[in-house]
């Protein structure tokens, strides 16, 4: 559809190309409306050229710092200026360059973040370029993900990442604003992930095939791999290609990946990265996946993951909290499913919300709620963007959706009366008004006839109660989001605009100064309304004709409230004594919000109400004196905003007025101290005046200058200061460049009535085209007009103030105040005398701070002030802008805003950031001001020094040695001030650079050591805790900073020849040389010279030498030695090995006395030897795919009669250490370690040794030092807390990898005596290095490893007889730790050990309990490749499944979760080798026979300790029962999938245990049969396995007890809701549930007939069952069933107790109305009245009737109180009159 505005945007797209010489990709349209559009092209052609050449010379002469991120930096820098103002080409160009560099192997991760958001950036519109313009390879980032986030050295502490965002290169190279439309990805991980999702429509069509071979090996569900892969692929498999190619792309994955999901049952965390890629996938290709037949199943686990509490009781897996779905990736799958032909989705969705609806209810409270709320607010945006997508985008290379997917109008229509209900219950909840407001406003958008109304509903009665303010501000915020859906009207809600007036009227009460939040939000609902409207006299549309009369009305109206609220504004009189010059925060926002509606009502009604309100406003700022803080502020403000609008007017009214007043006033007054109070006020009226246009003021120039030469001398501090506000006024407007008008609709809303109709407008958006804005360029008259006051005001006060500072004048310190105040409202600076002569006079200084300040940063605009309004523009935007039309259809004033912004960021990022010499001297001054004796100036200069930091490039390096000059110890003058005024400067602001962290060598080896030398420094302190702080902080924030410093600054030649190809191509050409050949073979040889190792390791070496003298200095503080230490455990690297001297100094620190410094010499030795590790030689094996136990797998698990127990066996065996390869599917390339002869030799000669190998042999070959590292090994650290550690482990795991096994024998007498010793510490000590020797052995040769193992069996056996409650924990960490990736042939003898006899009841069932724990641990590390030792273990285990000790049950319970987890049933996947569950069941089902047969009571049986002889078989039967409870228990949060069909064999059983009531006192047994129940009933159920269940349940509804009978109602209602639309999908199910209820309602026994009527009463309120005419005809039959009659009894004679079967029918049916009543807490549908009177026709019937009926009415009455007024509508008058009969209760006296 061609509108004429697009064919506008073509020519002046054509004539830009022309001038520009190429078509731009997309800029920034704003720029077009500046007052100086015309020179701009020019001006970034020009730009672009610089850095393409530039950028393209930097690149190819090999230099990355400063050369290529000084010209990304600038090529952000223009994208935010003039958006992709480049051609197609270069746009491609950029981009390939900018992934090479991302890309190259060893940079920087700083530089990795600037160069990725750039990168994001250029790739972020998508829609420009296609994937026939642009290919990414997927690899590169693979591999630099990897690298960073699963980096192998990092925990050895050779790599240090930041741990959040810093911004350390680029701020050495600072410019303006870092990243500010960057959603500030604070993490490293945040940028790599944006990166990849941003590359991911490029990547290849061969891609998904390449990604799924790499990754699949890993799927392996036990294991940490699994969820590895399944992120990958949610992170990288492309979803967008074009439906041609689907089978190179989705289709290759998605039944794979689908099954999978659809089997797995017990929420792993990896589920939820699934679950996001397929919400994706969904989004990309709506139309071209058939998701019907998972339709409920994605539902049913929506509902299941919001965790809603159901049912009686509340048992919830904890899994089930903490991995629930994310809602974010729940709407936009579910958004995406809808439409389409087969309408599956909009039914569910009105089945969840339905059946989720009472949840929403004000009264209903808990952690599961903000989840609530999310899914509602975010659901109907991203409908709207789907909507948008489909309609109003412009089409795109991307697939389009087809048209029979596409949302109808009734599709719409559907969704948004589904969503009604819940929102509208949502606004009044605790939380979640503005969620339900933004959830309101979408809805609106796409049906205002439906959602408006309501609203309209409750805002209207909400308007006019005055006690319930939560009500109305809800009501009200919910009215601010409907507002522009309400004004603008149109075909589908014409009647809007009519509510405008009484809405306005209603809200004037609100402006009530006793009411804050009120006030507040009335102003912001007039504001928003008035936004969008004009306010006319006469209008030509009748209904309206009246009400524009009442606009007037209503101006007036609210101009009389607000005098009212500022008469009544609390800074009295009392506040003009004390000098408070803030407001309180209550009243700025007061003034805020009503200037700001005050102004937008001024400017948005005609001139003749205009003038009305003008007059009176006059009168009331001219009749009355305010104070100038509080009251005077707020009616400037108001007079300032009627100048604003029409200042010819109004500055014809207010001038002559003000100026005569002081022209009048004597000499001597205005010399006063106090000046008087009129004049005050009306210097402030004057002042807030003349913000108005420049040529405006030009007719009372004279005036205005005659009062500032009389005001700004005046004595009074607050009279001179209100005139320089004057002075900067009248400058500010005379010399800027602004919009001046904003009104909603171009030209005013003065033409004639005859040619325009107002009312038309209201709501409209702006029309971007034609704008229309008029500008205020500064004219010749205006700025000489500006000359001429600088050089009448400010060049006789620099001329005092040069005078002052040579001393030829003396002036008194508040007359250099003053001039100083005018001085800096001129906008110029002054001196550098005061700080000598008179450092306390602080006002001056803080004066003289500010002035350079403004000469520093001052570019017509405060950045922070930018940032604030750039902030506010974009919360008005989104909360008025119009999401479904898209393309920045906002009302006219904010488009005229956002072009003021882009002005001002223009003059924020004007380069004018090159060093000169004045601002290296203004700097200077700032470092002086900032080490003064004075705190708050020191404060002041380092803020405006930290920015300055930021602001110019490359000023750091120069300000560090003077920083560094207050730190030095030789200078014996520094005072403790400028010391710790020093710290600060070092440590910098939060946000800011931290010149103690710079990203560069030089830096840090001056700066490091000089704080550590700082320590010897006269002006430190230790005393001083401020000083200490200090220290401590600026210790922690270098920790936290610091990054590994690149040293490898290479560029590739595939980003040379991009970079050459950028300086070659397309319009604008760069004016700069390709670079020769000479220069390229230069820059070649420099980069060569730069990382060599030559050069690094000379500055490395130094600065760790430094440190080391600064540590053997004998008077260095042991603080300063720890902030040492510190830095040098901060320099290990994993490219270059550590120094010697630094070896040997930490390992002579593994004995330090110093607690943290041993610490620290623990990781940092560990990392030593990973630094000298010998690397082991790999080759590959080549393979192909299936899932599960296999041949072609089955040799990688454990054989007893295969274990390679000789040298020659043991050479030839192929051992694979990571448990994952094989089990899902072998790689394509599988590296195996290479034959022995081929790897490094083993214990080497002490002369074969390395330097460094040397130290590390010596130290730990020598008994002494070994004696006392494993003493200060087993000393407790902090008592109980201690746990196994890792650092330990490590340490050991390199000594005897490297070292093989040199320092057993030194050793071994010290494991002995540990082992034996059951202290928890020393035990520690042994586990720890027991593990790191178990791992270190990896590659040892037989012989030794043979021995190994005759040394550490018996020590084992030992330990594990030795355990105590403080150490198992310890020895489970140390077993696993040991099996952790490694093949279990290797470890054969550990495991036959343990398998010895666990729990042989030896050192009693402690020790047994603790043995099976540390066998768990190792078995449990080894997965799938150990099927033989699982059923050894469960043959060994079933005997004694009957224990007697409770601890020992919980332990076998859980070791037989770990037994069954490998038979898990995932697609593709063969059945298991190892114990199966089916097996088992069958043969537990066998011992537990007596119990299932038997009917009476099942009791817990307790045996003594000493019985002898065999006990019968129900006893043994009990026993067995509670261990395989303990079972069902641990695995229902472990296991993979629920073995559904075997758990229901053991249902009746639970049923018959299960206790009805919560009470805690009983028994272990029964208790664990409730918990075991509730968690069974929370699974998820597959369609098929639904009738296996139910029949169950039918059984056990049948049973004698009525406990078990009670049970299954509960079991019912937490498995329906659980599984709710599974159930729903199955009409058979359904009818078999109803059933059941029903037949449950005529029990016998009264409790179950009760839960059965509640049940009833949730499943209808959830929408399962629906309240149907058969059903309620069932009821009211039931109901009428007669009675016997009362016989006459005699007195005396038994009463008949059991209740006739008649009176159970007649309960029943009550029952079953009383549940269709209280089914439906919050509203009446239309069947309820009738039913309330059936009932209470039975009011006085016998008991349980009665008290049936009663209950019912009170919860009746309860639930439908708070909304009578709307449910009265529904009865009629007979009817109610019932009803208040039954629900007043009765006197008590009738």
């Amino acid at each position: 559809h061609w509108k004429p505005e697009r064919i506008g945007i073509c020519n002046m797209k054509k004539a830009q190309s022309d001038t520009l010489g190429f078509v731009p990709q997309k800029d920034i349209v704003y720029n077009k409306l500046l007052p100086y559009a015309d020179r701009l092209d020019d001006e970034s052609n020009d730009i672009l050229c610089k850095i393409k050449g530039n950028l393209g010379r930097a690149v190819q002469l090999r230099e990355i710092w400063p050369g290529v991120l000084f010209w990304t930096r600038k090529l952000s820098t223009y994208m935010r200026l003039y958006g992709r103002k480049f051609s197609k080409e270069d746009h491609v160009l950029f981009i390939k360059l900018l992934y090479e560099l991302v890309t190259i192997p060893r940079l920087e991760i700083s530089m990795m973040q600037g160069l990725a958001r750039l990168l994001i950036n250029l790739l972020k519109k998508r829609e420009l370029l296609s994937r026939e313009d642009l290919e990414l390879p997927w690899r590169p980032l693979y591999e630099l993900h990897d690298r960073i986030l699963f980096s192998k050295t990092e925990h050895l502490g050779l790599n240090w990442f930041p741990k959040y965002a810093s911004v350390p290169l680029f701020q050495c190279l600072g410019m303006f604003m870092t990243c500010f439309f960057f959603f500030c990805y604070s993490s490293v991980e945040g940028v790599l992930k944006t990166l990849v999702k941003s590359c991911r429509p490029y990547f290849s069509q061969s891609a998904t095939q390449e990604m799924l071979d790499e990754w699949r090996p890993l799927l392996c569900p036990f294991d940490v791999t699994m969820q590895r892969a399944i992120s990958y692929f949610e992170l990288f498999l492309p979803t967008t290609l074009p439906p041609e190619l689907h089978h190179k792309g989705f289709k290759l994955w998605f039944d794979e990946l689908i099954s999978l999901w659809v089997s797995v049952q017990n929420l792993p965390s990896w589920e939820v990265h699934l679950v996001s890629l397929f919400a994706r996938l969904a989004n990309d290709n709506i139309g071209y996946i058939d998701w019907d037949p998972y339709i409920p199943k994605i539902f049913t686990r929506i509902l299941r993951s919001l965790n809603l509490p159901v049912g009686t009781s509340q048992m919830m897996v904890p899994r089930y909290v903490t991995n629930a779905y994310d809602i974010g990736h729940v709407v936009l799958w579910v958004s995406s499913l809808l439409g389409g032909p087969s309408k599956q989705t909009q039914a569910q969705l009105s089945g969840l919300f339905n059946s989720i609806t009472s949840f929403f209810h004000p009264s209903n409270h808990g952690r599961w709620l903000m989840k609530l709320m999310k899914l509602l607010q975010r659901l109907p945006a991203s409908v709207v963007r789907r909507l948008h997508r489909e309609r109003y985008r412009k089409p795109t290379w991307l697939t389009p959706i087809p048209d029979s997917h596409k949302l109808t109008e009734e599709d719409i229509t559907e969704f948004v009366e589904s969503m009604m209900q819940p929102v509208l219950l949502a606004m009044f909840s605790k939380t979640g008004s503005l969620d339900a407001a933004q959830a309101l406003q979408n809805l609106a958008l796409m049906r205002p006839e439906l959602v408006i109304p309501p609203v309209l509903e409750k805002t209207y009665p909400a308007l006019e109660t005055l006690t319930e303010p939560h009500q109305l501000t809800a009501t009200l915020s919910c009215m601010i989001g409907v507002a522009r859906s309400l004004v603008s009207g149109g075909q589908r809600f014409p009647e809007g605009p009519t509510h405008m007036l009484p809405l306005l009227m209603r809200a004037l009460p609100g402006v009530d100064p006793n009411d804050f939040s009120k006030c507040m939000v009335r102003s912001t609902v007039t504001f928003s309304l008035f936004g969008g409207f004009s306010f006319i006299k006469l209008d030509v549309e009748r209904e309206m004709c009246s009400a524009s009369a009442e606009f007037e009305d209503f101006v007036l109206q609210f101009m009389d409230r607000c005098f009212a609220l500022i008469d009544s504004s609390t800074l009295e009189q009392t506040r003009e004594e004390t000098e408070t010059e803030k407001m309180t925060h209550l009243e700025s926002l007061v003034e805020l919000g009503l200037s700001s509606t005050f102004s937008t009502i001024l400017t948005q009604c005609s001139l003749d109400i205009f003038k009305v309100a003008l007059v009176k406003v006059f009168n009331f700022a001219t009749t009355n004196i305010f104070e100038t803080r509080v009251a005077g502020r707020m009616v400037a403000d108001m007079c300032r905003a009627a100048a604003k609008c029409h200042p010819a007017e109004s500055l014809k009214m207010f001038v002559p007025h003000c100026c005569n007043i002081f022209f009048l006033t004597d000499e001597e007054v205005l010399n006063e101290e106090e000046l008087d109070k009129e004049l005050l006020w009306n210097l402030q009226l004057l002042s807030e005046v003349t913000r108005v246009d420049g040529d405006k003021i030009l007719p009372y120039r004279s005036d205005l200058v005659q009062i500032l030469q009389l005001t700004l001398h005046l004595k009074c501090k607050q009279g001179y200061t209100l005139a320089c506000n004057l002075l900067h006024h009248i400058l500010r407007s005379s010399a800027l460049i602004y919009p001046t008008e904003y009104c909603s609709v171009p030209g005013g809303f003065h033409q004639p009535i005859s040619d325009y109709l107002p009312i038309k407008d209201w709501g409209r958006p702006g029309d971007l085209w034609n704008l229309d804005i008029r500008w205020h360029v500064p004219s010749v008259e205006e700025t000489s007009f500006a000359f001429y006051l600088l050089d009448l005001i400010l060049q006789p006060e620099l001329q005092r103030l040069q005078r002052f500072a040579q001393g030829e004048q003396d002036m008194s310190r508040d007359d250099v105040l003053q001039s100083l105040t005018i001085v800096q409202h001129c906008l110029l600076g002054a001196g550098n005398y005061i700080l000598e002569h008179s450092e306390d006079d602080t006002k001056s200084l803080f004066s003289i701070i500010k002035i350079i300040s403004d000469l520093l940063h001052f570019k017509g605009s405060h950045k922070h002030e930018f940032d604030s309004r750039w902030k506010s523009f974009n919360l008005v935007k989104k909360s008025m802008e119009n999401r479904l039309h898209g393309r920045k259809q906002h009302i006219r004033a904010l488009l005229i805003d956002r072009v003021m912004l882009q002005h001002e960021l223009r003059k924020l990022t004007v380069e004018g950031c090159q060093y000169r010499s004045i601002h290296q001297q203004l700097m200077r001054d700032l470092l002086r001001l900032s080490t003064s004796t004075y705190s708050q100036v020191r404060s002041r200069a380092q803020n405006v020094l930290f920015t300055a930091l930021g602001t110019y490039n490359f000023c750091c390096r120069d300000l560090i040695p003077h920083v560094l000059g207050f730190l030095n110890p030789d200078n014996s003058s520094v005072t403790q001030q400028q010391f710790k005024g020093a710290l600060y400067c070092l440590l910098g602001n939060h946000s800011g650079v931290c010149l103690a962290n710079l990203h560069d060598w030089e830096c840090i080896a001056l700066t490091w050591p000089a704080i550590v030398r700082s320590g010897l420094s006269s002006a430190m302190s230790l005393e001083k805790p401020s000083i200490v702080r200090l220290f401590d902080d600026l210790a922690d924030k270098i920790h936290r900073q610091y990054e590994t410093i690149g040293t490898d600054f290479s560029i590739p030649d595939e980003c040379c020849a991009v970079a050459k190809q950028l300086m070659i191509t397309g319009n604008p050409f760069s004016e700069d040389p390709v670079p020769s050949e000479e220069e390229t073979a230069q820059g070649l040889k420099k980069q060569e010279l730069k990382n060599s190792d030559l050069c690094f390791c000379r500055k490395y070496k130094q600065l760790i030498g430094d440190l080391l003298d600064c540590i053997s200095n004998r008077n260095m503080p042991w603080k300063f030695e720890h902030i040492a230490i510190g830095f040098l455990s901060l320099l290990l690297r994993d490219d270059h090995q550590l120094p010697p001297p630094a070896v040997t100094f930490f390992v002579k620190s593994l004995n330090h006395d110093s607690l943290y410094v041993r610490k620290v010499a623990i990781s940092a030795v560990a990392g030593i030897m990973k630094q000298i590790k010998r690397p082991h030689k790999k080759v590959p094996e080549l393979n192909g795919i299936k899932a599960g136990d296999r041949q072609d797998n089955r040799w990688l698990q454990y054989n007893s009669s295969s274990l390679p127990r000789t040298q020659q066996d043991w050479d030839q065996c192929v051992f694979v250490e990571k448990t994952h390869w094989g089990y899902y599917c072998w790689p394509r390339k599988l590296m195996m370690y290479a034959p022995l002869e081929e790897q490094p030799k083993q214990n080497l000669a002490r002369d074969d040794m390395t330097e460094r190998e040397q130290i590390i042999f010596d130290h730990f070959s020598d008994p002494v030092f070994i004696n006392q590292f494993i003493e200060f090994l087993s000393l407790e650290d902090r008592k109980g807390k201690d746990k196994f550690s890792p650092r330990r482990f490590c340490l050991f795991k390199g000594l005897f990898r490297n070292f093989g096994d040199a320092f057993l024998p030194v050793l071994q007498s010290h494991m002995e005596r540990l082992v034996a010793d059951s202290h928890e510490s020393k035990q520690r000590c042994v586990a720890e290095i027991i593990s790191g020797l178990i791992r270190g052995s990896k590659h040892w040769s037989y012989s030794k490893v043979e021995k190994l193992w005759e040394l550490l069996c018996p020590l084992l056996r030992t330990a594990l007889s030795n355990i105590t409650i403080e150490t198992y924990a310890d020895w489970g960490t140390c077993i696993a730790t040991a099996c952790e990736s490694r093949d279990p042939r290797k470890l054969y003898w550990l495991f036959e050990m343990l398998m010895e006899s666990p729990v042989n009841g030896e050192g009693g069932s402690f020790v047994d309990a603790c043995r099976l724990y540390v066998l768990q641990g190792g078995l449990a590390q080894q997965e799938w490749r150990v099927p033989e030792l699982l059923h050894r273990l469960l043959q060994y285990l079933e005997p004694k499944l009957t224990q007697v000790y409770k601890n020992v049950r919980e332990r076998i319970g859980s070791v037989l979760t770990y037994i069954f987890m490998i038979d898990v049933n995932l697609p593709y996947t063969q059945p298991t080798t190892s114990p199966r569950i089916s097996d088992f069941t069958e043969r537990i089902l066998l011992q537990l026979k007596p119990l299932t047969e038997g009917d009476e009571e099942i009791q817990n049986h307790v045996i003594e300790e000493n019985e002898v002889g065999e006990q019968d078989e129900r006893t043994q039967a009990i026993k067995l029962l509670k261990t395989v409870l303990k079972w069902l228990i641990a695995s229902a949060g472990r296991s993979f999938s629920t073995a559904v069909s075997e758990q229901l064999r053991l249902l009746p059983l639970l049923f018959k245990i299960a206790p009805v009531e919560n009470d805690d006192s009983y028994d272990e047994l029964k208790r664990d049969a409730k918990t075991c129940l509730s968690l069974m009933s929370q699974g998820l159920l597959y369609t098929e396995q639904i009738p296996m269940v139910l029949s169950t349940l039918q059984e056990i509804a049948g049973s004698s007890s009525w406990h078990a009978r009670y049970t299954v109602l509960t079991y019912l209602q937490i498995m329906v809701f659980y599984n709710l639309f599974t159930f729903m999908s199955d009409q058979k199910a359904v009818n078999d549930v109803r059933a059941l209820v029903i037949r449950l309602l005529e029990d016998e026994q009264l409790e179950v007939r009760e839960m059965a009527a509640t049940t009833l009463s949730g499943f209808l309120q959830c929408n399962f069952l629906s309240m149907d005419a058969p059903m309620q005809a069932h009821f009211e039959a039931l109901c009428k069933t007669s009675l016997p009659k009362k016989r006459k009894r005699e007195l005396g004679s038994i009463v008949d107790t059991i209740p006739s079967a008649d009176l159970v029918r007649r309960h029943a049916g009550v029952l079953g109305l009383s549940a269709c009543i209280l089914s439906s807490p919050y509203d009446v549908p239309t069947w309820m009245p009738q039913i309330l009177m059936d009932l209470s026709a039975h009011l006085n019937d016998t008991q349980p009737i009665e008290m049936t009926v009663k209950k019912t009415l009170s919860n009746f009455r309860r639930t439908h109180h708070d909304n009578w007024q709307q449910h009265k509508q529904q009865f009629t008058d007979d009817q109610l009159l019932v009803l208040t009969d039954l629900l007043v209760s009765p006197c008590y006296y009738a």
